[in-house]
């Protein structure tokens, strides 16, 4: 199996998501990110958070759970941005499970969890990149999200690096929404997970022209 995209779900994360963060004034990170952890279908979302920071993006990733039925977990490093988290959460109206609000060092956390499907930085953090290389990623693939990239270096960091060639970018790209997001699809792991198979990925766009009437016709062969 791998991650498919459901234009529909996210379809209605998005729109549930503006519902929720009407209150905000935020530049559509949290209606975005949530469109695309819904539409991703992840079961497992993992993001960090700490003190001060904003909380839509957080609002946006409950909704999408709520679409797919799956589970969103909030790394803070200290009781205080524990405490602060919850409480805005349930401003905002999202009920959150103290379970889902785990204390410690994100860089240790995010090893805890197994099959990660989705997962959320915060470039701020300087420690955002081992963040990332320590996650455990899901077999069917996975999305990886750094906000407020803007504010670091785009010359200190690279995806290839981050995964260390644990696992096959699909495609990566950086977005002027908000401060900034840089984004990277990961591809399902290889076996029999649904991966595509030697054969298939061998496979090409033929175009086809029709003589009689001149329209144009692409086969994968």
């Amino acid at each position: 199996m791998k991650l498919v995209w459901s234009p529909e779900t996210a379809s209605k994360a998005y729109i549930d998501t503006v519902q929720s963060c009407k209150l905000f004034k935020e530049s559509g990170v949290a209606e975005l990110v949530s469109a695309m952890a819904a539409g991703w279908n992840a079961r497992l979302v993992v993001e960090t958070w700490s003190h001060g920071g904003a909380i839509a993006t957080s609002v946006g990733l409950t909704v999408a759970t709520h679409h797919t039925g799956g589970r969103h977990i909030c790394i803070v490093p200290d009781e205080e941005s524990k405490t602060e988290y919850i409480a805005a959460m349930r401003n905002s109206g999202q009920l959150t499970v103290a379970s889902d609000v785990v204390v410690g060092s994100p860089e240790e956390a995010v090893e805890e969890w197994e099959g990660i499907d989705f997962l959320v930085v915060d470039c701020r953090r300087n420690d955002f990149a081992r963040i990332l290389r320590g996650a455990k990623l899901g077999h069917r693939g996975a999305v990886l999200i750094c906000k407020n990239a803007s504010s670091r270096a785009a010359s200190d960091f690279r995806w290839r690096s981050v995964l260390d060639g644990r696992s096959r970018i699909v495609r990566s790209v950086f977005l002027p929404v908000g401060k900034g997001l840089d984004m990277a699809h990961v591809g399902a792991r290889g076996g029999g997970g649904g991966g595509e198979s030697g054969k298939d990925r061998r496979r090409r766009w033929i175009k086809y022209i029709d003589e009689q009437t001149g329209e144009w016709f692409f086969i994968r062969k």
